[in-house]
């Protein structure tokens, strides 16, 4: 079996530097997760390390397959020194272990609840799940495994979470991009929901 967690450290340090910080959380039942925060000019990037340990299995499924299935680990990119976002560790930590504590498989697209603030203050209780290959490229690991995809979070609002669940997580994008909305920015409006696009 391949180490997997090497490469994908590997891969992240390719990709944004070397860490200048990490954290380690273990919660009862699973793997240890990291979180490594990167900086970059002024944008701060936390990202897990861990969660593609093992492939996301379909909840539905009877037994877990130890090889193939979907893995990934997540990134989030805010602006510096706007907020206290150090204490987002936890939080991610804690989507990072969702496969393994829910069974839940993370793709583009979903909506995860952190079940309050992302740090002290933030007016974002959960996340969009985007699209990888962009900051981080994907990371084959050869047949039969599947390649570790880094997928970027997008913070978002109660309002816009509860909007998204609506209309769909491609309406919201297409909301921010209308407003010239800084998703990186860790405190941010809601952007405007209740008009038509132009």
């Amino acid at each position: 079996m391949v180490d997997v967690l090497p490469l994908v450290e590997a891969r992240l340090a390719t990709a944004l530097g070397e860490p200048d910080a990490r954290a380690a959380v273990t919660f009862l039942g699973t793997d240890r997760i990291e979180v490594l925060r990167f900086h970059e000019g002024d944008l701060v990037r936390y990202a897990t390390l861990g969660m593609s340990a093992q492939p996301m299995a379909d909840p539905t499924a009877m037994l877990a397959d130890p090889v193939k299935g979907p893995r990934a680990e997540l990134v989030l990119s805010v602006r510096a020194g706007r907020a206290d976002t150090d204490k987002v560790l936890r939080p991610l930590a804690v989507l990072a272990a969702s496969p393994q504590v829910e069974g839940v498989v993370v793709a583009p697209g979903a909506s995860l609840d952190v079940g309050g603030p992302l740090w002290p203050g933030a007016p974002f209780t959960s996340v969009l799940v985007g699209e990888p290959g962009g900051l981080v490229e994907d990371l084959e690991l050869g047949d039969p495994m599947d390649p570790v995809r880094f997928l970027p979070l997008l913070p978002m609002t109660p309002n816009e979470a509860a909007w998204k669940r609506v209309h769909g997580a491609q309406a919201l994008q297409e909301r921010w991009l209308a407003g010239g909305t800084d998703l990186r920015d860790p405190a941010r409006r809601s952007v405007p929901l209740d008009t038509a696009p132009e």
